[in-house]
């Protein structure tokens, strides 16, 4: 494993390189080195799990004062789930690094999307017992919270789609989203959205990102809309 290589693509220096070693040493790797003292990372994978739940629920809590408790634990379960955590590792290259037995390897381990969710948690898992627990809030402040912000995660929350499936029950009803206002300097936009309803103001809603904004409108309106 090449963990000078990984530390300079993350721009990230570890103190402990078993810990590193261990995030990406799948347990195949581990029954077909038994003479050798090498630890998989399925412990690593449990701890990692609940930095990046606490991080995640950290961040949802601090940057949306107005969303209730319900819907950040609908969003941060889209954040967390596997096809998520398959993607933040494809990302970061990590395949590459995974430490395989020679069985999963020829099946197509590296690949394997269950195995690549899991050595994610686990090199978060690492970064956390190595660095602190501010290092890995700082590695997702680089790596996951941007894709959040620019609405990777906007299916698990698409209230515009709920309000389309709602008012086409009603005939010659029709929707339509306008952008109203926006404040703060170009990397810390803040948009105003409005959502109207056969010409009627609905709902309004505001985000860091015009999407956003329509999506909080589309929520508000489908919290009072009657039709």
């Amino acid at each position: 494993m090449e963990i000078q290589q990984l530390e300079k693509e993350l721009a990230i220096r570890f103190d402990n390189h078993e810990l590193i070693k261990q995030a990406f040493t799948h347990s195949s790797y581990v029954n077909e080195h038994r003479n050798e003292t090498v630890v998989d990372n399925e412990r690593l994978e449990f701890l990692g799990d609940a930095v990046l739940e606490l991080g995640v629920s950290q961040y949802l809590f601090n940057e949306n004062a107005e969303m209730p408790e319900g819907e950040m634990t609908k969003l941060r379960a889209a954040i967390v789930c596997e096809p998520s955590l398959v993607n933040f590792a494809r990302d970061l290259d990590f395949g590459k690094f995974i430490r395989l037995g020679k069985g999963e390897e020829q099946t197509g381990g590296r690949e394997r999307p269950a195995l690549l969710a899991d050595v994610f948690e686990a090199f978060l898992g690492a970064l956390y017992l190595d660095k602190g627990y501010s290092e890995a809030l700082a590695f997702l402040e680089r790596h996951v919270f941007p894709k959040i912000t620019t609405g990777a995660f906007s299916h698990a929350m698409d209230y515009k789609s709920q309000l389309q499936e709602l008012v086409q029950q009603y005939r010659h009803q029709t929707i339509t989203y306008r952008i109203i206002d926006e404040t703060g300097p170009s990397h810390d936009r803040e948009f105003l959205a409005e959502v109207q309803i056969s010409e009627k103001v609905t709902g309004t809603g505001k985000g860091r990102t015009k999407k956003e904004a329509e999506q909080r409108a589309a929520k508000a309106a489908l919290d009072k809309y009657q039709p």
